[in-house]
């Protein structure tokens, strides 16, 4: 079961500590360990979903939680008005170390491009 392996469900179900953003009945967020910004929070689905190359149309409501969430978490950071970088990474060569989906709030400094 990914549930036993994975980080972002040991997170979610509190076996590894996090420091927690934004919690309700279907999402957990919490900073990532290796910020790139001021702000960088990782949004994710407490269910256990490989990545966003697999979601369905029954994931609709959940990825909107997401959003809703991510919403929530800017206004809280106080990233809503200057901006911020919503990123999905999937697979190897997007170096997505983590195989839970997750979406990376980025923000609270200008994004040049390329990022980094």
């Amino acid at each position: 079961m990914p549930e036993d392996t994975c980080l972002f469900c040991k997170i979610v179900s509190g076996k590894v500590p996090s420091d927690k953003v934004f919690i309700n009945d279907r999402v957990y967020a919490f900073r990532d360990v290796n910020p790139v910004a001021p702000v960088h929070v990782l949004v994710v689905p407490k269910e256990h979903i490989e990545n966003a190359d697999v979601i369905t149309l029954s994931d609709a409501e959940l990825l909107t939680d997401m959003f809703i969430a991510v919403q929530e978490i800017a206004r809280k950071e106080g990233i809503n008005e200057t901006g911020y970088r919503l990123v999905f990474n999937v697979g190897n060569d997007a170096l997505n170390s983590v195989p839970h989906l997750h979406l990376h709030v980025v923000g609270g400094r200008s994004m040049g491009w390329p990022p980094g």
